[in-house]
């Protein structure tokens, strides 16, 4: 409101302008523009800069640009322009704004068409106006100008004035919430207190009335007055501002009625140009709805029939084409039918549905299962992977439906349920093969046992060895059973997850079609768009026109299917978004064969039940070897069986006869270990002869087969027994006890052929007998423990040639027997092989010990009788004659026994103590190699001892040299 100096300029018409129109003033750069005189418009009224100026064609128009800049699409003001923080230097800022923080300051080249001017080209002007300049302000200086003193002086006092007068104004008058109706207000501007109101009206109130009227009056003149010297101060803007109103009206109208001709224009061009091709965009529209509207109608009676087409479906157990049904039907509602008010009601009617479906199948699965295993097993064995017969394709075709129906609800937990039922079958089959058992045996009352296990207890072993087998031959055709079924289960899994790898690869396909022309859809509904139509009826249109389209063939195609069964591809295709997830159908193939194993399991556990139940009363440790031979090939027959159908290596059957084996190999070996020493007992330590069936053994030893032959029937041309027992080409001399020693460790390796899994077991039972034996030996002939337990008068040179014979007997077949058990054994067991070794080395030191005793006796001999020894006739003497009769006797009892290395070893350590002691004697007596009568006696002595000597059979080669008997003389 002040004065016009910050106003903006106001425009004038244009002096060749044709319209009327006011244009902003040119800059004077532009010689082609006649310069506009220039008036001051106050600050009420400051307008935009409206740019150059038009002719008639440049009226206003609703395309004109609107990007153009002005300051005022300015978003910051200079002072923070100027005090941007980001940048350093801050008289750059305002220029290098908008061109980055990275923008390099240059130096930019002159212009070629713009000369260069210096101070020296206003050099003449300078020079010219600087003597006026000096004259004008020495004039200001003394004299000023009159009207400014006036002016400012006037202006000075009349201010000082009117702020005198308008400070008497009460400061309440000029509150900006002065209000009369406020109490306190009121009685501020009015005291009531300078009247009286207890009687009537006084001479001092009408004055006091008065004063305050007058006083209020003159309040009023001077805010009058004030207010007319503010107007009068500021009438020039004030008309100004007036006159301004002015011109914009007159604008304003020009604006008015250009618009006018543009609109008219534009009535015409829509009236030739656009209603006739919109009302046949509109009419095409109206069909279209038509149309659709004729399809949701459509739609709406194919869903109305859903719920007695699902009924239908339900009525042939039909729950895949049932479930399919729904899901379209639901999905339908949800996307075509939603808000449609007469269905508000039947999506939760079809979620009902829906579930009395999962429950339907899951019971109609139980059932199947229930009745398949409880079938008879002998009949239509594999029933469902060899379909020969019309009610088995209906059986296969009815898992399949039900296996099908249940993977797309996701209910992945059936296979538990057919898991129960495959245990309560199991159990089934034990209870019946028992009773079908027992009803074939007299002996056993049902009605008085009435528990299987004490019913299968007074069976006889072949009763119960029967039932056994029995019962595995039946769990076998029960796996093979169960696995048919798991086959059919599993292809059904691989189908669903054949179908949705084929989908994700269609997907892919059609992702890739779609990726190589983008622009096709898009130009497509950009022309639908541009043609009247919504977007959301062009989405609609470009889904009625796909092939793939759900809508198109969903419930019309399903409803026109209700006569016959949906083909499971196409169910698998259409619900490929309900089917699991490629993670899970592989969990449930894992299921599968977990529950293959699991069955394999439960069936050994069965049998477990049957095994343990019959060895409650210990009846299988007191089985013979044949017998716990047949049990044992029985149960490794079936363990082998059900590994070849299932895959699965199932342990506590295994473990089951394991436990049964330690107690049986324990009884085995206590029986065998008491039988050796009753026959050590009574061994009396004399030859035997060996009766053609233990030559027959050692021979089918030697040939290679560590078995028992089997027993022959006694014949008129039975062969006799022999002297001795022909092994490896030698004789070997032996007593009862060890033929029948080489019995019962074959017996042990026939158990180990029979029963691997009893090899280590065995062979520790097998060292400890040979322990056994010959510690048991050792203390009957070495420690003479056979005088008192037999009643020998004493132990012979011939009982002890015959222990070490049979001693060696043993030793031979030791390396035999660890070869057998080391084929037996797996290689992390083969350290207790070791035990062997330590038998051996204990066999050969009792052997050792046998020899020196051997020697010992004829050494105990040879003192005595040498201690009486007189160099004396006759010759030879008595003592010699007795020595080689001693010889004789010591070579007779163990020539035939020992072998003629044995005899002459021997014999040569039995000529060695005999020289120790002769030399011993000679050196006692005297007699010296000195060619004398004694020395001659004694040649001859010992001339008769050599030849006595060299008499013997297979001993020539002994003889006494006297030049090792002679001492020689110091």
């Amino acid at each position: 409101m002040a004065s016009s100096h910050s106003s903006s300029p106001a425009p004038r018409p244009s002096g060749g302008g044709r319209d009327g129109f006011y244009h902003k003033e040119q800059e004077p750069s532009f010689p082609r523009c006649r310069p506009v005189p220039v008036r001051s418009l106050p600050d009420v009224c400051p307008k935009e800069p409206t740019g150059e100026g038009r002719g008639l064609c440049d009226g206003p128009s609703v395309v004109a640009e609107h990007d153009r800049w002005t300051v005022f699409s300015s978003k910051v003001n200079l002072p923070a322009a100027l005090n941007d923080p980001r940048l350093a230097k801050r008289e750059s800022d305002f220029f290098t704004k908008t061109w980055g923080l990275d923008f390099a300051e240059t130096d930019v080249m002159p212009s070629f068409y713009l000369p260069i001017i210096t101070r020296e080209h206003f050099g003449s002007y300078l020079q010219e106006m600087a003597q006026r300049e000096r004259i004008h302000e020495r004039c200001k200086t003394i004299c000023p100008n009159k009207d400014d003193v006036d002016t400012a002086s006037s202006v000075t006092t009349n201010h000082d004035k009117s702020r005198a007068e308008l400070d008497q104004v009460p400061k309440i008058f000029m509150k900006p919430d002065f209000a009369l109706e406020d109490p306190a207000t009121f009685n501020t501007v009015l005291p009531w207190s300078h009247f009286n109101s207890a009687g009537g009206k006084s001479s001092r109130d009408v004055a006091s009335s008065k004063l305050l009227q007058e006083k209020l009056s003159h309040f009023l003149d001077v805010v009058e007055v004030s207010i007319a010297r503010q107007i009068s101060l500021r009438s020039d803007a004030f008309f100004h501002a007036m006159s301004s109103q002015h011109e914009l009206q007159d604008r304003l109208q020009e604006t008015q009625r250009a618009v006018a001709v543009l609109r008219g224009r534009t009535a015409a061009m829509d009236r030739v140009m656009c209603q006739g091709p919109l009302q046949a965009l509109r009419t095409a529209l109206t069909r279209n709805n038509c149309v659709k509207l004729h399809n949701k109608l459509k739609l709406m009676a194919a869903v109305h029939q859903t719920q007695p087409t699902v009924q239908l479906l339900l009525s042939t157990s039909e729950f895949v084409g049932a479930l399919e049904l729904i899901a379209t039907t639901k999905e339908v509602l949800q996307q075509e039918l939603q808000g449609i008010h007469s269905f508000r009601h039947l999506g939760s009617q079809l979620c009902e549905l829906e579930k009395l479906i999962d429950k339907m199948m899951v019971e109609d699965f139980s059932m199947y299962a229930r009745s398949d295993l409880n079938r008879s097993l002998r009949d239509e064995l594999h029933v469902l992977e060899k379909v020969q017969k019309p009610n088995a394709a209906l059986e296969k075709e009815r898992l399949e439906s039900l296996v099908f129906g249940l993977l797309r609800q996701r209910k992945l937990d059936f296979l538990d349920i057919y898991s129960d039922e495959m245990i309560i079958a199991a159990k089934a089959i034990v209870a019946q093969c028992v009773s079908e058992s027992v009803l074939h045996i007299e002996e056993i009352d049902t009605e008085v046992v009435t528990k299987l296990p004490d019913q299968m207890r007074l069976m006889t072993f072949p009763q119960w060895f029967e039932l056994l087998k029995t019962v595995f031959e039946t769990f076998l055709l029960f796996l093979q059973r169960i696995k048919a079924t798991l086959n059919v289960i599993r292809n059904v899994v691989l189908e669903a997850l054949d179908s949705n790898r084929r989908s994700r690869s269609l997907e892919e396909a059609g992702a890739r079609a779609w990726a190589q022309d983008p622009l096709r859809g898009e130009a497509e509904l950009a022309y639908l768009t541009h043609e009247g139509l919504f977007i959301s009826d062009a989405l609609n249109e470009a889904a009625a026109q796909d092939p793939t389209s759900r809508v198109q063939s969903g419930p019309m195609e399903t409803a026109g299917t209700a006569d016959g069964a949906v083909s499971r591809e196409q169910s698998i295709t259409s619900a490929e978004n309900m089917m699991p997830s490629d993670l899970e159908l592989n969990r449930v193939i894992h299921n599968l064969q977990e529950l293959l194993h699991s069955a394999s399991d439960v069936s050994h556990d069965r049998c477990v039940k049957v095994l343990t139940a019959r060895a409650k009363d210990s009846s299988l440790e007191r089985l013979s070897s044949a017998e716990f031979v047949g049990l044992s090939r029985a149960v490794e027959r079936f363990a082998r069986d059900t590994e070849e159908l299932c895959g699965r290596h199932s342990v506590s059957l295994r473990g089951a006869l394991q436990s049964q084996a330690n107690r049986f190999v324990h009884r085995f070996h206590e029986e065998r270990k008491t039988k050796l020493s009753l026959l050590l007992d009574n061994e009396r330590w004399k030859q035997a002869e060996v009766p053609a069936e233990f030559q027959d053994l050692v021979n089918s030893i030697a040939g290679g087969r560590i078995t028992l032959p089997e027993r022959k029937a006694p014949g008129p041309d039975d062969r006799k027994p022999t002297e001795f027992l022909l092994v490896g080409g030698q004789k070997y001399a032996v007593v009862g006890t060890v033929l029948l020693l080489i019995r019962i460790f074959l017996e042990y390796c026939q158990c180990v052929n029979d029963i691997p899994s009893i090899a280590t077991d065995m062979l520790t039972r097998l060292s400890d007998l040979l322990k056994h034996f010959n510690s048991r030996s050792c203390q009957l002939v070495l420690g003479a423990g056979a005088l008192q337990v037999v009643g020998l008068k004493t132990i012979t040179t011939r009982n002890l040639a015959l222990a070490s014979r049979c001693l060696q007997l043993v030793v031979y077949y030791i390396p035999i027997i660890r070869a057998h058990f080391e084929t037996k054994l797996q290689p992390k067991q083969f350290s207790a092989l070791r035990h062997f070794d330590h038998i051996t080395k204990d066999y050969n030191d009792h052997i050792a010990e046998v020899s020196a005793k051997l020697v010992a006796i004829m050494d105990g001999l040879f003192e005595k009788v040498l201690s009486k020894y007189e160099v004396k006739a006759p010759m030879p003497s008595a003592c010699f004659r007795n020595v080689c009769k001693q010889m004789a006797k010591m070579h007779e009892a163990i020539y035939e026994l020992l072998p003629e290395e044995q005899t002459q070893m021997l014999f040569l350590r039995i000529n060695g103590s005999f020289k120790t002691h002769l030399k011993r004697q000679l050196a006692r007596l005297g007699v010296v190699n000195d060619g004398g009568p004694q020395n001659g006696l004694v040649t001859v002595d010992v001339a008769f001892y050599s030849e006595n000597l060299q008499a013997l059979k297979n001993l020539e080669r002994l003889d006494l040299n006297m030049a090792e008997i002679w001492e020689q003389k110091r």
